[in-house]
């Protein structure tokens, strides 16, 4: 089978590609990236040997690259995306330009080249906010409300998605996952961020009160999930993925604190940023019940292997926190 990840360079993507290609050796992949800032070859160097991967640079609002790239595919897995929440509200028009036309130029090559099964990924911040004294969870049915640029570019993709299921026929399954963490992260989210900085001497800079609610994903828990999707997940369906565990900012902080050997003054909280949504959490029913799934992590256990890991790869990692990471870093994080 000849599958195509878009966006595997990337953080998700990555990690998707290494557990493919380890849990099924005899498919062949295809990693087409644009390599935007987040990308990052490295991250796949080990497999540039493997006669089953091969790379190509590519963007997915450019039809003609997509249209080679698509040539010969069964299934397309589609993690390209503009990602982070706090570059959407610098600005918003990279993410209109890569998560909505994107798609639906990778969706309009898919369906001329008939491939078997088309899997888009996307992210619980489609549904908005839940209130932190509330006990609902998003599920399958729960109404779109994104409040973010990010949110509202990947909440258009779905629709997109959906949209050529029921027009055209295209067999599609989408995911909307919670928060992702593990190996191969960018250095510009929460815990990526916080054990870096902690690393290099520096402070961890938290929103607010600190006390935003995110559902945390290991992301081998999350590729395992998609590759369930992808052998039994019913076509036109969505499932979201997420571990009920629920936990503030500040107590994540806390926990990479106490790892790593440090205390509180290592924290400082800085402007709250524009628009940020105080809670997120998933029923994830549908895909345990139907198909079977069951996270493998739990997070205290997930969150230490990912503590080591930078620990061990600091080559990977601080050649990303360049100039420009600095420029940026500034501009967000800002002493209140």
């Amino acid at each position: 089978m000849k599958i195509l990840v878009t966006g595997g360079a990337g953080f998700i993507g990555s990690n998707f590609i290494h557990y493919w290609l380890k849990n099924h050796p005899q498919d062949k992949v295809t990693n087409f990236d644009k390599l935007t800032y987040a990308g990052n070859l490295e991250s796949l160097k080990d497999l540039e040997k493997n006669s089953n991967y091969n790379f190509i640079k590519g963007d997915i609002s450019d039809p003609v690259s997509v249209k080679e790239a698509m040539a010969g595919i069964d299934i397309v897995v589609n993690f390209a995306a503009e990602s982070h929440v706090d570059r959407s509200i610098l600005d918003p028009a990279p993410f209109i330009t890569t998560n909505v036309v994107g798609t639906q130029i990778l969706l309009d090559a898919a369906l001329k080249n008939k491939v078997r099964k088309f899997h888009h990924v996307s992210t619980d911040e489609v549904f908005g906010a839940l209130t932190l004294d509330s006990k609902d969870r998003f599920n399958e049915e729960t109404k779109y409300s994104p409040n973010s640029p990010y949110a509202a570019s990947k909440a258009a993709s779905d629709h997109l998605v959906r949209a050529y299921f029921h027009t055209f026929s295209l067999p599609i399954t989408i995911t909307n996952c919670s928060n992702n963490f593990g190996p191969y992260q960018f250095p510009e989210k929460l815990i990526s961020l916080a054990i870096t900085n902690l690393l290099e001497g520096k402070k961890i800079p938290v929103y607010g009160d600190g006390l935003y609610v995110r559902d945390w994903l290991y992301v081998e828990d999350h590729c395992r999930a998609i590759d369930l999707v992808l052998e039994k997940g019913k076509i036109g369906e969505t499932y979201c993925i997420g571990v009920d565990n629920d936990i503030p900012n500040i107590l994540i902080i806390k926990k990479i604190l106490k790892t790593l050997g440090f205390g509180e003054e290592k924290i400082e909280y800085v402007k709250d940023r524009p628009g940020h949504d105080r809670r997120y959490a998933i029923d994830a029913t549908k895909i345990k019940k139907d198909l079977g799934w069951q996270p493998k992590y739990d997070f205290d256990q997930a969150l230490e292997e990912t503590v080591k890991w930078y620990q061990g790869n600091k080559d990977w990692w601080q050649k990303l926190k360049d100039k420009k990471f600095e420029d940026y870093y500034k501009r967000q994080y800002v002493t209140r």
